[in-house]
């Protein structure tokens, strides 16, 4: 099979792309590199010379884009702006990339009529205090002087947009709501808060935990979700759907902290910071994000096989 990957230097994508790899696909990326490295996939390009190619490009490059979806079997895509952090200091080129961005990609599996992944996000759900959370339920924005909703409002588009190809002219998307994911080599540069604390707790620096601690998550370690985004792919009962996919221990963020602290053995103390003083006055931030796997485990038989202890360890022994 050939695959297109769109964000395929990322984190989820540039795993992702081993693993296809290794079963023997071809696969072909196209990421621009503003969050993705390329660090992340040198050795790919190395060992899979005949199977593996990379464009350093946008997807806002259009006519890129419909080029390889043409010479593609299936599109993955999960080129996006992501972070907290990076949405913020960024916000027209965030919602550019996730708008006309995913349009783009679309449109070339319309014209070229592709089965389509669309990453979606949690962050969709907005500010909720409902736990867990299902794929049909409404959703709660703040108002849009709040930077922070921009990016659950262009990823809800995106899923407006696709699941309008599926409906109009019979498109075949599958999109997935991440929620929180985790793995070794993940970066805590955008503000992902699993690397960051870990990279505090080994250098016996403070943790640094945003707000009160008491919002709660869950999060997914790679492996997990790796093996759901293939399942979908393969699977017909899961074109035209929203799927959750995440973590099932729900867990406060400064109990999340105390865990890394214990688990690798650190000195290191923790402190509260103010949202304002890390992200400024254009932050709001929601209390649960809890998902429902219900469907997941229906039309995937999904259950996470790495609990949050063990995906910490490996995420500390990857990064000592």
């Amino acid at each position: 099979m050939k695959l297109l990957v769109t964000g395929g230097a990322g984190f989820i994508g540039s795993n992702l792309c081993r693993k296809y790899l290794e079963r023997g696909d071809e696969v072909h990326i196209i990421d621009n590199l503003s969050t993705g490295k390329f660090e992340n996939i040198s050795d790919l390009l190395e060992k899979y010379p005949d199977r593996l190619s990379f464009d350093e490009d946008s997807i806002l490059n259009d006519k890129l884009v419909m080029k390889l979806t043409s010479l593609a079997d299936v599109v993955i895509h999960l080129a996006a702006a992501v972070g907290v952090k990076y949405i913020i200091n960024n916000p027209l080129s965030a919602m550019e990339t996730n708008i006309i961005g995913t349009e783009n990609v679309v449109r070339g599996a319309k014209v070229f009529k592709k089965k389509i992944f669309i990453a979606s996000s949690s962050e969709v759900y907005g500010d909720q205090e409902k736990a867990p959370l299902y794929e049909e339920d409404s959703v709660i924005f703040g108002p849009s002087v709040k930077l922070r909703w921009s990016y659950a409002a262009s990823k809800l588009v995106d899923e407006f947009l696709a699941l309008s190809y599926y409906r109009t002219l019979d498109i075949p998307v599958v999109i997935c709501r991440f929620f929180n994911i985790i793995g070794p080599k993940q970066t805590g540069e955008y503000g992902m808060v699993v690397p960051r604390f870990v990279d505090q707790a080994l250098k016996n620096n403070p943790l640094l935990v945003y707000g009160d601690g008491n919002q709660t998550r869950t999060f997914t370690y790679i492996e997990d979700v790796l093996d759901a985004i293939m399942n979908m792919m393969e699977n017909e009962k899961c074109v035209g759907q929203i799927i959750n996919i995440g973590g099932t221990e729900e867990i406060k963020i400064l109990d999340l902290a105390k865990k890394v602290i214990q688990l690798s053995g650190s000195s290191s103390s923790i402190e509260l910071v103010p949202y304002e003083k890390v992200y400024g006055k254009d932050f709001d931030d929601m209390k649960r994000r809890v998902p429902s796997l219900e469907k997941a485990r229906k039309l995937l038989d999904f259950n996470p096989k790495y609990g949050l202890d063990d995906s910490l360890k490996i995420i500390i022994d990857s990064m000592k």
